[in-house]
């Protein structure tokens, strides 16, 4: 059943690589993948014995989490080559601080809205905390997030900004922080200040480095290509694993959580369909674009392996200003997430307020929560962790119990797969809208 199993997986990689061939359309056959790792998934869970599914997921995570280590390895190089040559092509230095300002700006007011939304849905659905069973799995999962909660406590605004300057950018370059991008990116800034300034001094020596970086840009944009090509492939197998491991039980037992936290994810892309109308910019038109981008993030559950795919298409297909579209994906990718740090911790201060006496939908406590989940998003990147980490900071500033965040951790990969796709439409609609505002659209 074993070598049967693999043979099938092996034919549908095939059959989708036939596909991608005649049709040479990325996005169709990406979904298609999708579609059948969905099926294919639930066909293992439901009709093959565990040990054999075990062995199997090992070889089929090879080709899902192989594609994803592509993505990653190209994500350092291609944020601080990317942005270095779109700051070479600038005019005025100036420009960084206006871009900078309209990207953060549009993060963290989605950001806000998305709690907003989040509040909502709680209310509507009645979620609270009592109740909830805690199983084994759920009180392993409790020690461990108050253990992740210490390094929260002592977190404050000046030291989250200051985590973010590079005191070594070559050992950021290799991601080792949980802040590295936002690093980078400011490293990449300085440099393409730095060339600049020389360019304004000596026109020739600027141009030769200008060309010089613009040669490299290139040769690691045709990198990203060839890796982006792998798509179909790597959703597919990446959603076998996800239709297979996902407990069905869990699922119905916490079924009104999980129906609030999509309705919630749903409603905050209508936002930002809204946003983009109010400016003029066409969102079915938008979406119709970026939908093999949602898809990955979906799957991958990583914003930051899909920054590839999320300059990538900000730039070849929406048209954004290719410094914008750096900005807007790496910052959106660490800071002012509407999903994981968003929806989620406002839903779950909302959940647990009640069991220490607090009226959840009071105006008092309504406006402190909102105004705490925007700024937290700050520093989520900070201490690295996605959703666990932004519910334990707007938790533990709230001073609420964090025992929510381990009874939830049974549906949590379900939940993240959502969060992560609106948190990467987060940064491409801020990207959309900043290169609107400044005028800084190539289409």
């Amino acid at each position: 059943m074993f070598i049967f199993t693999l043979v099938v997986f092996a034919l549908l990689l095939a059959v989708l690589a036939v596909i991608f061939k005649r049709t040479q359309k990325l996005g169709m056959t990406v979904f298609i993948g999708l579609f059948f790792g969905l099926v294919f998934g639930a066909l293992l869970q439901g009709f093959v014995e565990p040990a054999v599914v075990k062995d199997s997921l090992d070889w089929i995570n090879l080709v899902g989490n192989g594609y994803v280590r592509l993505l990653q390895m190209i994500v350092m190089p291609l944020v601080f080559v990317s942005i270095l040559s779109a700051i070479t092509r600038l005019n005025q230095a100036s420009a960084l601080g206006r871009i900078s300002f309209s990207v953060i700006a549009v993060l963290l007011i989605t950001t806000a809205i998305a709690a907003t939304i989040g509040i909502a849905m709680a209310y509507v659905f009645d979620l609270t905390a009592e109740g909830l069973v805690a199983g084994e799995r759920e009180l392993a999962a409790q020690t461990k997030v108050l253990g992740r909660a210490e390094q929260v406590n002592n977190l404050s605004i000046p030291a989250m900004l200051l985590s973010f300057i590079p005191k070594n950018p070559f050992l950021e370059l290799t991601g080792a922080n949980p802040t590295s991008i936002i690093s980078t990116v400011l490293f990449s800034a300085f440099l393409g200040v730095a060339a600049l300034s020389l360019g304004k001094e000596d026109k020739a020596l600027g141009e030769r480095i200008a060309q010089g970086v613009e040669t490299l840009n290139k040769l690691i944009m045709r990198l990203v290509r060839l890796v982006i090509r792998l798509t179909p492939y790597g959703v597919f197998a990446l959603m076998i694993k996800m239709a297979n491991t996902s407990k069905w039980a869990d699922i119905v037992n916490l079924g009104s959580f999980i129906v609030a936290s999509y309705l919630a994810i749903f409603l905050m892309f209508v936002v930002h369909g809204i946003l983009l109308a109010v400016f003029k910019i066409n969102p079915v038109d938008y979406f119709k674009k970026v939908m093999p981008t949602l898809s990955f993030a979906f799957t991958s559950r990583s914003s930051a392996a899909t920054l590839p795919l999320n300059i990538e298409t900000q730039t070849q297909k929406l048209g954004n200003n290719n410094v914008i579209a750096n900005f807007a994906a790496t910052f959106g990718a660490t800071i002012g997430q509407n999903g994981c740090a968003g929806i989620y911790p406002a839903m779950l201060a909302v959940m647990v307020a009640p069991t220490v006496g607090i009226d959840p939908f009071s105006l008092g406590y309504l406006t402190t929560l909102v105004l705490v989940v925007a700024i937290s998003s700050l520093g989520i990147a900070g201490v690295g962790g996605g959703a666990t980490f932004a519910a334990i900071v707007v938790l533990s500033t709230l001073n609420l119990p964090l025992a929510l965040v381990g009874l939830l951790i049974s549906i949590e990969p379900l939940i993240d797969m959502g969060r992560t796709a609106l948190n990467v439409n987060g940064s491409m609609v801020a990207g959309t809208l900043t290169s609107k505002f400044l005028g800084k659209n190539n289409h």
